[in-house]
């Protein structure tokens, strides 16, 4: 159980919401609770440039939301479990739907990083 001291206190918690406010941004975080996701799955999975696409996963990682993880030509993206946000993130990604069929769908068409 937290306790009063280990709160987060309404600024922080504001500035989470406004982040997650972003529908792509929201869905990200939905999807990277689920697998580690690399910037050009994205491009695909949103039909966006890939530098949009890293606008969005900057602010996520100034935050400290997401962690991002560089293999070859790749930078995959992950939710970051030591982050102060981490369990408000999870608590509300278990209330949307279930990213893994998108996820899935994106396999089965070949379009997800191989890379180890």
């Amino acid at each position: 159980m937290t306790t009063a001291a280990e709160r987060m206190t309404v600024e922080p918690a504001a500035d989470l919401f406004k982040l997650l406010g972003d529908k792509t941004r929201l869905h990200m975080v939905s999807m990277l609770a689920v697998d580690e996701i690399c910037v050009c799955e994205f491009v695909e999975l949103f039909q966006m440039s890939q530098p949009s696409i890293s606008q969005h996963l900057k602010k996520l990682k100034q935050k400290e939301i997401v962690r991002e993880r560089k293999h070859n030509q790749w930078v995959f993206y992950s939710l970051n479990p030591e982050s102060p946000f981490y369990p408000m993130i999870m608590s509300i990604v278990k209330e949307l739907p279930d990213p893994k069929p998108r996820l899935l769908q994106i396999e089965k068409d070949g379009l997800r990083v191989n890379c180890c």
